[in-house]
């Protein structure tokens, strides 16, 4: 060691995979990365970012947006946001991830004025995780309460108070009965048994205590799957990207068999649909919203996952291959729920529109409706619910990762090696914060959450990332960085992304933006509306997320040297960590940096070629 001196020996242990493994047990000796590793086949990133975009929104809230927003009128605006925002900025997240392997936060080197656009992106995925997983809490309360026969929300009366249902012919004794309009067993139970829902958001009351545990539950699976990151975590994709499939498809054979189904199926594509809709700005809003929803854009996921890539993958067919699988799953659920709400709708002998009034309720009242009347229907219950919680676990799975990605990127010493103490950390804090939302108010909160954060946060992150790649870092150079992954292309080949990039896709976002805050009104849940509090809550966590942005800018320009004019031009320039991640890859004008940087350094190794600076600022 005396011989070649620390440096050298220090070169020789951030150099040798041996030793990075033993630092961090989720690199292989095979990856091409042996500082962050690699997906161990290509087949797993696909698997993982199919999971990470099909999952809850395909099931309950696209069929929900769809049936809210005119039924078949809401494929138009859908599609047309899939062509023209969805899959251009799904190509442009996984190659911004994949070309410097870098998480939300790093990646923003290129363009560091907007590294707060990063960080906005990991707190909405923090705020949003922590709703997801309560999410999952449900579906595994459902999933344990379908273990017996009858199933308990197939009964015509419960033993709880308040009880405001009927139905013809009932067996209960009439004296237990009060009767509206339409409110199946399925409504009840979810209201007063699981939920033990409130009559507002000022009303919270104690932690429902079996949500409680089902939230520790789900906690502690998707601690234990990403345990070893990505290297864990492929592996499990195997079966939960896949296994909703079956599930579904099983749905939709027994639901077309169903008397009434039909009409829901009619509304949702054919004459019952209501296609003036279409120049209503809150169907357009919906529309790119739940592409950016599903698409998991502006959210960091997309670019988390990428960044695992081998530089050389090509991530334009990637980018095909999961936004149209998302669509078609997507259409497809569409097809499963819709026949259920028809039959619904012939046994309560009311219109489709009026079977269920709330997104969350779709999964749990029209589904274990339906499941209800399967032969066995305990069994096809279970199923479900498990379909449910493994398409959740997907993209609860993602959620994670970015926050650990972002943390292990930005403090390599002191986290590389402690990966599986920082995913249970998170896991374990986002259970606390969870916590509100499994008291009696919480259904309130969730939807909430989902109201603001799963919405207005997304179309402005958006704006502005694809205004920092195209106009301030440059959308010809972003084109160079992504042909020294996959190859040259041709101009024609260009000339559609550069339209979307440059003008179409920016241009749409911020008309539905400005559209939607025009015709905002207050949001509520079940028709009981939020207290001004509440909605001040929900602009609060607005704030909270979209102030990094402005703050961080503000900070790196205080930091920076020279004139004001010379420091907003340093900012909007990419730093000299803004390259490919490995040396080998570092080619072009790339190389030429790397040179120039060797040369000032007289030649001395450069001993950060493999190590990310311990600080994102």
């Amino acid at each position: 060691m005396r011989k070649y001196g620390w440096n050298s020996f220090k070169n020789l242990i951030f150099s040798n995979p041996a030793v990075v493994n033993q630092q961090d047990p989720h690199v292989d000796d095979g990856d091409e990365n042996p500082e962050r590793g690699n997906w161990n086949s290509k087949r797993e990133y696909i698997l993982s970012t199919i999971g990470y975009a099909v999952g809850l929104g395909n099931i309950w809230r696209f069929p929900y947006l769809a049936y809210k927003n005119g039924g078949g009128a809401f494929l138009v605006p859908y599609f047309v946001m899939l062509v023209v925002a969805g899959i251009p900025l799904f190509f442009l997240e996984s190659a911004f991830g994949q070309f410097c392997s870098q998480g939300p936060i790093n990646i923003w080197r290129s363009v560091p004025i907007l590294q707060g656009v990063g960080v906005a992106m990991v707190m909405v995925t923090l705020i949003v995780s922590i709703y997801y997983n309560v999410i999952l809490a449900y579906s595994l309360y459902y999933m344990f309460a379908s273990f017996q026969s009858p199933l308990p929300w197939a009964s015509n009366c419960t033993d709880t108070p308040a009880g405001n249902w009927t139905q013809e012919n009932s067996t209960c004794p009439s004296s237990n009965i009060t009767t509206v309009p339409v409110q199946s067993p399925s409504e009840k139970y979810w209201d007063h048994v699981a939920l033990q829902r409130s009559s507002g958001l000022d009303e919270t009351g104690p932690v429902v205590w079996h949500l409680a545990l089902c939230l520790l539950l789900s906690s502690m699976l998707v601690a234990a799957a990403l345990i070893r990151g990505i290297k864990s975590s492929g592996k499990v994709v195997y079966f939960t990207a896949t296994f909703p499939y079956v599930v579904i498809v099983i749905l939709l054979i027994r639901g077309v068999t169903l008397e009434g189904a039909k009409d829901g199926i009619e509304f949702y594509i054919g004459s019952q649909s209501n296609w003036t809709k279409l120049t209503d700005a809150e169907i357009w809003k919906d529309a790119a919203t739940q592409t950016f929803y599903s698409l998991s854009i502006a959210w960091g996921g997309v670019m988390t996952l990428s960044s695992y890539n081998s530089f050389h993958n090509n991530m334009f067919k990637d980018a095909f291959v999961v936004t149209l699988t998302n669509a078609g799953t997507s259409v497809f659920a569409g097809f499963a729920i819709f026949s259920i709400l028809g039959h619904m709708a012939h046994i309560y002998k009311t219109p489709v529109g009026e079977v269920v009034k709330q997104g969350f309720g779709l999964a749990f009242i029209a589904y274990p409706d339906a499941l209800s009347k399967l032969p066995i229907s305990p069994l096809w219950s279970i199923l479900f619910f498990f379909m449910l919680l493994t398409v959740g676990l997907d993209s609860q799975f993602a959620g994670i990762e970015v926050i650990a990605t972002c943390l292990i990127d930005a403090f390599p010493k002191i986290f590389k090696s402690k990966r599986a103490l920082v995913t249970t950390t998170t896991c374990v804090i986002l259970y606390l914060l969870g916590l509100p939302c499994v008291t009696r108010a919480g259904i309130y909160w969730v939807t909430l959450i989902d109201d603001f954060v799963a919405s207005w946060v997304l179309l402005i992150l958006a704006v502005l990332e694809i205004i920092g790649v195209s106009y301030i870092y440059g959308g010809n150079r972003f084109i160079k960085d992504i042909e020294m992954m996959i190859g040259t292309r041709s101009f024609k080949f260009w000339l559609w992304w550069r339209m979307c990039w440059f003008f179409i896709t920016p241009c749409i976002i911020v008309v539905i933006l400005v559209w939607s805050v025009i015709t905002f009104k207050p949001k509520s849940y079940a028709d009981v509306p939020y207290p001004d509090w509440g909605l001040a809550m929900g602009w609060c966590m607005v704030a909270f997320i979209l102030l990094w942005i402005p703050v961080i800018a503000m900070y790196k320009m205080m930091r920076a040297e020279g004139s004001p004019w010379k420091r907003l031009k340093s900012l909007c320039s990419p730093s000299e960590k803004w390259h490919p991640y490995l040396d080998i890859h570092r080619t072009g004008r790339y190389a030429e940096v790397h040179c120039h940087r060797m040369k000032n350094r007289g030649n001395k190794p450069d001993t950060n070629v493999n190590v990310i600076s311990s600080s994102w600022l």
